[in-house]
């Protein structure tokens, strides 16, 4: 049985930094693009960064130069590094690996950027 589980997530003032963390089971990991998707309340969800086998990266340009997506094929894991943190970053943020048609998605960590 796949898993996929986030953590990371809490309250944290403008500008200030979170890393989040998506640790994967129960898949062969490097195999996987894996990607991050945030959902803001009354919001669809949408694309964050992404990290495909070969390590290369893709950003949504609302968070391009603020956000940074890695992954750690030894350990499972993926992450994603979020400095200047706006109140508008405020969202679920959920864990995705990808494999041709196959996708699989963590439960969501909460992300709130406020004063």
């Amino acid at each position: 049985q796949v898993q996929l589980v986030e953590s990371g997530g809490g309250l944290v003032q403008p500008g200030g930094s979170l890393r989040l963390s998506c640790a994967a089971d129960g898949l062969t990991f490097s195999t996987y693009a894996m990607r991050w998707y945030r959902q803001a309340p009354g919001k669809e969800r949408e694309f964050v960064a992404r990290i495909n086998i070969d390590g290369e990266t893709k950003y949504a340009e609302s968070v391009k130069g603020r956000f940074t997506i890695s992954r750690d094929n030894a350990k499972n894991t993926v992450s994603l590094q979020m400095n200047s943190l706006k109140p508008e970053d405020t969202a679920v943020y959920y864990c995705n690996a990808l494999w041709g048609n196959i996708k699989y998605w963590g439960q969501g960590t909460q992300v709130t950027v406020s004063s």
